[in-house]
C-alpha cells in the first residue's frame, strides 16, 4: 500500500513538473509573440533569460522531490529490514533461554541450545556491526584513518572468509571454491584486516543469500597488475538486471522482484564493502549477465611493492 502511495505521489510530482514547464513555455512563447518589436528586444532579451530560469528551477526542484520521495522509501525499507534482523534473533533466543530455564533438558540439548544461542547472538552482533559500520561510511566530511595500516595477507584472509561462510550457512564444502591465479606470489595489502574481513564476508554473505537454488560460490584470487590484487566472487544465484547494476553499492538500496521479496537484509552489506575498499585505496565493482545468470563482485585492493612501501591512499569519501 505504501509502495503504490510512493509511486502515485511520484508520479503527481512528475505530471505537475512536466505541466508546469509546459505552462511557462506557452507564456514564454506567447509573450514573445506579441512583443517581438525592434524597440523591445532588449526587454525580451531579458525576458526569455527570466523564463528559461524559471524552467530551470521547475525542472530541478521536481528532480529532488522525487530523489527525496526514492530515498524515504529506501530509507522506510531499512527500518523495516533491520526491525525484522533485531527482532528475530531476539526472539530466538529468549525462546530458548526459557526452554532451558522451564524444562529439564539432557546434556546433547542443552548444548544444542547453546549453540543456536551463540548463532543468533552473532547474527545480532553482525547486524548491529553493519549498521554502525554503514554510519561511520556515511559520514560527511569526516576524515576516516583506518583503525591498524598493517600488512594484510588477503590469500589467507579470503581462505578463511570462506571457511568460515561455509560454517556459518552450514554449507557443503563443494559448494565453495577457491581459484589461485597468483600461486606463488605473495599477496599483501596495507590495511585494517577486520575492515577486510567484514567486506569479503558481506560479499559472500549475499552471495549465498541470492541463491536460492544452491549455493555455488567461487572466490578467485589474482593480480591483473603489478601494483593491484584482485578478489572476484562469483555465485550462480538470482543476478541482477542491468537497470540495477550501477545502484547496488547505494546505502539502503535493495534489488526488488517477486523472487527477491523473501530474502532479507538491511541494503547496508555492499554498501559497506565499497566503503572499506575505498578507504584502502581500491574499489568494489559488480558484474551481471542479467537475471538469473548470478553476479561477480569484484574487490579491487593496492599491492604493498616489494620494497614493503607504497604511498599512502587519503581515505575517500563513499558515494552513496
Amino acid at each position: 500500500m505504501n509502495i503504490t502511495r510512493r509511486r502515485g505521489t511520484i508520479a503527481f510530482f512528475i505530471t505537475l513538473g512536466i505541466c508546469l514547464v509546459g505552462l511557462a513555455v506557452a507564456l514564454n512563447v506567447g509573450w514573445i509573440i506579441l512583443n517581438v518589436t525592434e524597440r523591445r528586444v532588449a526587454l525580451l532579451v531579458i525576458g526569455i533569460l527570466f523564463f528559461a530560469v524559471i524552467i530551470a528551477g521547475l525542472v530541478l526542484n521536481t528532480i529532488f522531490l522525487v530523489r527525496e520521495i526514492r530515498r524515504n522509501e529506501r530509507q522506510d525499507s531499512f527500518l523495516n529490514a533491520v526491525t525484522h534482523e533485531l527482532k528475530t534473533p531476539i526472539a530466538s533466543i529468549r525462546l530458548y533461554l526459557d526452554t532451558l530455564q522451564r524444562r529439564p533438558l539432557e546434556e546433547s540439548q542443552r548444548q544444542e541450545f547453546y549453540s543456536r544461542i551463540r548463532e543468533d547472538n552473532d547474527r545480532l552482533l553482525a547486524t548491529v556491526e553493519q549498521i554502525l559500520r554503514a554510519g561511520e561510511a556515511g559520514a560527511k566530511g569526516v576524515k576516516r584513518n583506518l583503525r591498524a595500516r598493517l600488512p594484510v595477507d588477503l590469500r589467507a584472509l579470503a581462505q578463511t572468509c570462506l571457511e568460515e561462510t561455509v560454517r556459518r550457512h552450514h554449507l557443503s564444502p563443494d559448494a565453495v571454491q577457491f581459484e589461485d591465479r597468483a600461486v606463488g606470489k605473495q599477496i599483501q595489502v596495507l590495511g585494517d584486516a577486520d575492515a577486510l574481513r567484514t567486506a569479503i564476508l558481506n560479499i559472500l554473505d549475499n552471495a549465498v543469500k541470492y541463491s536460492p537454488n544452491g549455493v555455488h560460490i567461487t572466490a578467485e584470487l589474482g593480480t591483473p597488475r603489478f601494483n593491484t590484487a584482485t578478489l572476484r566472487i562469483t555465485d550462480q544465484g538470482v543476478g541482477i538486471a542491468a537497470a540495477h547494476i550501477g545502484r547496488i553499492f547505494h546505502r539502503f538500496y535493495r534489488v526488488g522482484g517477486v523472487s527477491l521479496s523473501k530474502v532479507k537484509g538491511t541494503g547496508l552489506g555492499l554498501f559497506i564493502v565499497r566503503s572499506i575498499a575505498r578507504q584502502h585505496g581500491g574499489d568494489a565493482t559488480a558484474q551481471s549477465h542479467g537475471e538469473g545468470r548470478g553476479v561477480t563482485i569484484t574487490l579491487q585492493l593496492p599491492l604493498i611493492t616489494t620494497a614493503g612501501l607504497k604511498t599512502e591512499p587519503a581515505p575517500e569519501e563513499a558515494t552513496a
